[in-house]
């Protein structure tokens, strides 16, 4: 997956690829490319919810992590999309929007 819109206070691009795995209703990814050195999500899938925590490196040298609810939707080309809500822990509790959609 990447991220095709980004909110104002967002790190990740279009640049930035995810690589999901599943296990169950574990969830778990990999991600890096534009600004991201390296990222980690982990979480639960529900239904059409994906909840995780992040944690990521920029290549600038910036740790920064946070919680996300995700909303599970299937595009007009059919292919996944996840509505992204986060919540930076590292960031004074900054809120946003990110869309991902599959490649």
């Amino acid at each position: 997956m990447n991220v095709i819109k980004t909110a104002p206070n967002g790190v990740v691009n279009e640049s930035t690829i995810f690589f999901f795995s599943q296990t169950g209703n574990f969830v778990y990814a990999t991600y890096s490319g534009g600004p991201i050195f390296k990222g980690y999500l982990v979480g639960t899938i529900s239904n059409d919810k994906l909840v995780f925590s992040y944690c990521q490196i920029q290549i600038i040298g910036k740790i920064d992590n946070g919680q996300s609810e995700c909303d599970i939707i299937f595009g007009e080309n059919g292919k996944i999309r996840l509505i992204e809500h986060f919540k930076w822990a590292s960031r004074n509790d900054e809120t946003g929007v990110n869309i991902f959609q599959e490649l």
